[in-house]
């Protein structure tokens, strides 16, 4: 998140490079959201997403990114669209070999991204762009039209046997719309290979862990999180509720930002609000329409008084949010970066959130997510494995 300059009056498109402790943030021009900066962690410019649904990429780079900033590696800015397209080389074998019984589409999860830097290496933004569309805005809707058209012909496997060539085929359609991937590049004044570049950023993607708290597994066990995207079958340490929350504020406190997955089709998730809240009584929130832009509706309309001025939330339990997640209330929309923590002039705590739907909101694209938001529709984080307390990692086997 982009540091703070304090002006005669305040509101978060005055991000700069100062934060000074006595800051006043809001969460929208005319809102009476008064916040106070606790933790502020420094990351990459906001990025936009546009009409693709590759949240997952965009907030585990910018995460690994603000790893690179914290571990002294400096500034680099890595390409999403790189680990969008050699995520969609093995999703779409995978498809095949399980006959489509398996989801292809757009979205993915946290864990392609360890997966992909482990396997194929990682490149920066400026080597491979992923615009070779006659567009200067990402929008993959033909893109994986042709795809998985594609990939269900081959299923269909009317030769009865499958040809040798389909995989090319899937390669020149993911040249065509994403363009050619480089064998080798330069990057300040040096020359690298993708698995030589994540070498020389000292990227171990094994120190990474994914975090959830659900009672339906036991705690303090692994298991594959039960969502479409996780194509990969990524596995996640499962806690209590209050453990969760718990590593969560530790994690930021103690410097390690959090890649974040969360439901945002609630009514209380508003990116022109600038604010993720549960109220008391969520009827005083109304949200119109719907937001195809972002592939869920996270984006559209909403209205309420608690938009404008704080009001009580809803108190979470465990129970709660198993429910949530066994109906479907709670599903997975969204994947975005925790960057630090504020209070309100109540003192109630918030999470800054960097979203990747580009900077037009009050925030410049920043979000708070009160602490009940975060309790009930946080699906599950990723974190340095170091960002956790030495009792949750002997609970959990981690070295």
């Amino acid at each position: 998140m982009k540091q703070i300059v304090v002006a005669l009056t305040l509101i978060c498109s005055l991000f700069s490079l100062q934060l000074f402790a006595q800051d006043t943030l809001k969460n929208k021009k005319d809102g009476h959201y008064f916040f106070e900066v606790v933790k502020d962690l420094e990351a990459n410019e906001v990025q936009n997403q546009n009409r693709t649904g590759t949240c997952w990429s965009f907030s585990a780079l910018s995460f690994i990114e603000s790893e690179l900033i914290r571990t002294g590696k400096g500034k680099h800015k890595l390409s999403e669209m790189y680990i969008v397209r050699m995520a969609y080389l093995d999703k779409a074998e995978k498809y095949v070999r399980m006959q489509g019984k398996v989801n292809f589409s757009q979205g993915g999860a946290f864990h392609d991204i360890p997966y992909v830097i482990k396997k194929y290496g990682i490149v920066p933004a400026e080597t491979y762009k992923g615009l070779n569309y006659g567009s200067d805005i990402h929008n993959h809707t033909e893109m994986e039209g042709m795809l998985k058209a594609m990939c269900d012909v081959v299923v269909k496997n009317r030769q009865g046997v499958l040809t040798t060539a389909w995989k090319d085929a899937i390669n020149g359609v993911l040249d065509a719309y994403l363009g050619k991937l480089p064998e080798t590049f330069e990057y300040q004044g040096a020359s690298y290979t993708a698995k030589s570049f994540s070498n020389h950023l000292g990227l171990n993607m094994d120190d990474y862990v994914s975090l959830t708290s659900y009672t339906h597994h036991p705690f303090y066990e692994s298991f594959v999180l039960e969502v479409a995207d996780n194509w990969v079958g990524g596995s996640v340490y499962n806690v209590p509720l209050d453990v969760f929350v718990s590593e969560i504020e530790n994690s930021i406190m103690t410097g390690y930002s959090i890649a974040w997955a969360s439901d945002v089709s609630e009514k209380g998730f508003s990116f022109s609000n600038g604010l993720a809240i549960v109220p008391e009584d969520e009827s005083t929130l109304k949200m119109k329409g719907k937001d195809n832009k972002h592939f869920n509706d996270g984006g559209a309309k909403r209205t309420g008084n608690q938009f404008d001025t704080p009001g009580e939330e809803k108190v979470i339990t465990q129970e709660m949010r198993q429910i949530a997640f066994d109906n479907y209330s709670t599903t997975d929309d969204h994947g975005m970066h925790l960057t630090g923590i504020v209070k309100d002039q109540n003192g109630t705590k918030y999470y800054i959130v960097k979203n990747s739907w580009g900077t037009k909101n009050d925030c410049d694209g920043y979000m708070y997510a009160s602490v009940p938001y975060i309790q009930y529709k946080t699906m599950d984080i990723m974190v340095h494995k170091d960002a956790l307390s030495k009792a949750t990692k002997k609970k959990l086997g981690i070295k």
